[in-house]
């Protein structure tokens, strides 16, 4: 089915419903975890549990972003938005990625306080015990969120899986300062901590890498588009194709291309060849927007062409 407003198919059922699915288990996680670990800490008082207390919230934060970001890029396209609403999800990464580097700020300036004054951390064997319980619950939210992002490619649960991955080091780093300071040396507390703000902060440039390119409409990758040529070539009508241009925004594939066909077809049997290569290109890139121009074999060549190609 087609959007009044755009060519643009309707986004799958089923892919909406792993995106929303995505979204609550991640929130009702780093519920759980702030919880967890914030009884944790109030206990122990240690800067390095209290570093990943704070990732947690940043992911319970980052987490609501998405929700709300991927439920505005799931709006079908409209008058005002008739390529739709998919780059809502780069913003809400952008906007993430600024919480995430000013709390990784804040986590620093603490280390460097413990390390001036280290305080012995109590209560260490039930704070481990916290961190092996977040180690277990965070892999199986990052095994749900893998399978929605080879499902659907969207760049709000990438960048809320990569939060993710990064809390599985940080809470080992974690367990081992735990576990040192139960054999006196609670100094590595702070160090490890340090190492953890660190981590996120180089976590951060992968978030926004992903969604400057999504907002600046960056070329699929070359073996993608290698891809849909090698597809559109497929037709034993296609006797070439040109200015090939792609990009991803949300959820959703863009494709358009120049399909070089016969002089001697008549309108009608183009068109049905332009609607079978696009149905190929549906089949491997479902819920893609594709426009394709159909050129007179003989043209080719005399008209200017897209000198990236």
């Amino acid at each position: 089915m087609v959007d009044k407003f755009s060519s643009q198919p309707t986004i799958p059922e089923q892919t909406e419903r792993l995106l929303r699915l995505a979204t609550y288990a991640s929130i009702s996680v780093a519920i759980v975890l702030i919880v967890a670990k914030l009884i944790a800490w109030g206990l122990s008082d240690s800067v390095s549990l209290l570093a990943t207390l704070i990732d947690s919230v940043l992911d319970a934060f980052a987490s609501l972003i998405n929700l709300i970001a991927v439920r505005h890029a799931l709006t079908p396209a409209d008058k005002e938005h008739r390529f739709g609403h998919g780059k809502a999800e780069a913003l809400a990464g952008l906007s993430q990625s600024m919480f995430i580097t000013g709390s990784a700020g804040f986590l620093l300036l603490e280390v460097g306080r413990r390390v001036i004054n280290p305080i012995p951390i109590q209560y260490a064997g039930l704070s481990i015990a916290v961190m092996i319980f977040s180690i277990l619950v965070t892999l199986l939210l990052l095994g749900f969120q893998n399978h929605v992002v080879r499902k659907t490619q969207s760049t709000a649960i990438q960048a809320d899986a990569l939060h993710y991955k990064s809390d599985l080091l940080m809470n080992g780093g974690v367990i081992i300062a735990l576990w040192l300071s139960t054999r006196g040396w609670p100094q590595f507390d702070a160090p490890i901590a340090g190492l953890i703000a660190i981590y996120i902060l180089y976590s951060v440039w992968g978030i926004v890498r992903v969604s400057l390119d999504q907002l600046m409409d960056r070329e699929l990758p070359d073996e993608v588009r290698e891809d849909i040529q090698r597809i559109v070539l497929q037709h034993p009508c296609a006797q070439g194709m040109h200015d090939l241009r792609s990009r991803h925004s949300g959820t959703v594939t863009f494709i358009q291309l120049h399909l070089e066909l016969d002089d001697d077809l008549s309108l009608i049997e183009a068109h049905n060849v332009s609607d079978e290569v696009e149905e190929a290109l549906l089949q491997a890139f479902p819920g893609s927007e594709i426009i394709i121009h159909m050129d007179p074999k003989s043209v080719v060549g005399h008209e200017a062409a897209d000198e990236f190609n």
